[in-house]
């Protein structure tokens, strides 16, 4: 969820997530999460694969965590996309599996 908020004649905010608590809710299928995927890096350096998958029903961030490896160095931006959307299918199985509640 998107949300834009208003305040005090400044510019308005934007805020991925609503603060409002809601209660943890497992995803019942793929499509009850977000993965996005992408990449980093230059040719000089190698290109690492960034990704963020989302729960959707709750708004939960399951990847990136607090020590999550990165997912590189490859030759190819389209290698660091593929590897990063992998991953992201991996954490989504690995969830519907046994939720992170």
């Amino acid at each position: 969820m998107i949300f834009v908020s208003q305040s005090n004649g400044k510019r308005p905010k934007l805020v991925l997530f609503s603060t409002r608590l809601v209660k943890p809710t497992p995803g019942a299928t793929a499509d009850d999460f977000q993965i996005y995927a992408s990449y980093r890096g230059s040719s000089a350096s190698g290109f690492f694969g960034t990704l963020k998958v989302v729960r959707k029903t709750d708004g939960k961030l399951l990847f990136p965590f607090d020590g999550a490896g990165s997912i590189g160095p490859f030759a190819t931006k389209a290698d660091a996309v593929a590897a990063a959307l992998k991953h992201g299918d991996e954490v989504v199985q690995a969830d519907l599996t046994r939720p992170e509640l």
